[in-house]
């Protein structure tokens, strides 16, 4: 039901590390799980350090689009960083959903840096029953 947009996400997030925090123009990668639950599917992103208000997320079509910004703690004028490995900057993940979810209903949750999707599966998508006449059990309306 889901799909990567790049193949080559895994060579971007260590270009990243390389290269600096993300930025609005060039976000930095993000983690997540993706998995059906019963009718529908979950999709949890790592997001430790980043508020609730520093999260946009975007549905436009089948395209879903999570962005946050983790910022910097502001910190006295005497303190000194002897080791900062936590990266900050923009983080953006796209993912390609499929047509027999349904984006109108999509509920998100945040909690303890973890932003977690639910996405139901569409009706139209869920398996039925049909039904089968046998012999004469169909009959004509006269008018």
């Amino acid at each position: 039901m889901l799909m990567r947009t790049d193949p080559f996400r895994e060579l971007d997030r260590l270009t990243q590390q390389l290269m600096g925090p993300g930025t609005w123009s060039r976000p930095s990668a993000m983690p997540m799980d993706a998995y059906r639950e019963g009718d529908e599917y979950v999709v949890a992103f790592d997001l430790p350090g980043v508020t609730a208000d520093a999260i946009d997320i975007d549905v436009e079509r089948n395209m879903l689009t999570v962005k946050a910004e983790r910022r910097p703690v502001t910190k006295a004028d005497d303190v000194q960083m002897e080791l900062s490995e936590r990266p900050l900057g923009v983080f953006s993940r796209q993912i390609v959903l499929a047509d027999t979810l349904d984006t109108e209903h999509i509920k998100a949750d945040y909690d303890v840096g973890v932003l977690t999707l639910h996405i139901p599966i569409a009706e139209r998508a869920k398996p039925r029953k049909i039904s089968i006449g046998v012999g004469s059990g169909h009959k004509e309306i006269s008018g």
